[in-house]
């Protein structure tokens, strides 16, 4: 496991329980694309380029800075924004429980691994275990990344798992998409989607998906070197404009059928 990201504790009532957080995603394991010079093949770098000074600038001599007009900013050191009069900053206060599914996935953000320091490991249990047992989540706000989060804390395999959430107004508005909310399905058509979800239903085991785009990706590239040419599937067929639905929906439980029993 990687270093923390984050040390500090977690307050839950009168109880703090001193925790670590580890980022618990990968995105490590997709196939990093260079970019290249067309003419030439050289890989091009970034440059923190300054105009004024016409040169490029070291990461020493790189500050942070707030806009406030054009041109013109308040320059902001590190030891200012690790001074902010945040309780966040060092503390998770959980302010408050509810039902794991009260949150919308659509808030959920990024997942953090919450492991217990040696001293905070009987409360840590303590606190996954409430939550296991009542079914809960705690909501609080963690500050990360040089902004404040809202945060959920559950559980997962036997670790508690902090997710930061959006905020509110970090929502679009789903009323701005043309939505067929005046379309009523006929009775049939529902019954038989039913079954189509019905036949499809099974335990979600993560071990059955793999990332195909990435193994195709690294076949190209064994291809290309090796200078023969990959064999691509065909294209799909355009969709017909006009469909049967209901004849759709029949093929697709059959289908759905033959593929579960054989």
């Amino acid at each position: 496991m990687p270093r923390a990201v984050w040390r500090g504790s977690i307050s839950f009532g009168m109880v703090a329980i001193p925790v670590r957080l580890h980022v618990a995603t990968d995105e490590g394991s997709s196939v990093p694309l260079h970019l290249l010079c067309k003419n030439d093949g050289s890989r091009l770098r970034n440059l923190r380029w300054c105009p004024t000074e016409n040169r490029e600038i070291p990461w020493d001599e790189v500050v942070r800075g707030y806009e406030i007009g054009k041109e013109e900013h308040v320059v902001l050191s590190a030891s200012d924004l690790e001074s902010l009069p945040l309780r966040t900053a060092h503390t998770i206060e959980i302010l408050q429980f509810c039902a794991r599914d009260e949150v919308p996935d659509l808030y959920l953000d990024r997942a953090y691994y919450v492991e217990p320091e040696e001293v905070g490991r009987r409360p840590y249990a303590l606190l996954r275990t409430a939550l296991e047992r009542s079914g809960r989540v705690g909501i609080g706000k963690v500050a990360l990344r040089d902004r404040e989060h809202l945060a959920r804390i559950g559980w997962s395999d036997g670790a508690l798992v902090l997710d930061t959430l959006l905020w509110p107004e970090q929502i679009r508005d789903a009323g701005e998409l043309s939505l067929p909310g005046d379309v009523s399905p006929q009775a049939a058509e529902v019954d038989m989607a039913l079954m189509l979800v019905d036949a499809l239903s099974r335990p979600f085991d993560p071990g059955e998906y793999h990332d195909e785009y990435r193994a195709a990706l690294l076949r190209l590239v064994e291809e290309k070197q090796a200078g023969t040419p990959l064999e691509r599937p065909a294209p799909p067929a355009a969709p017909e404009k006009v469909i049967d639905l209901m004849e759709a929906l029949k093929a697709s439980v059959e289908q759905a059928r033959r593929h579960g029993t054989g």
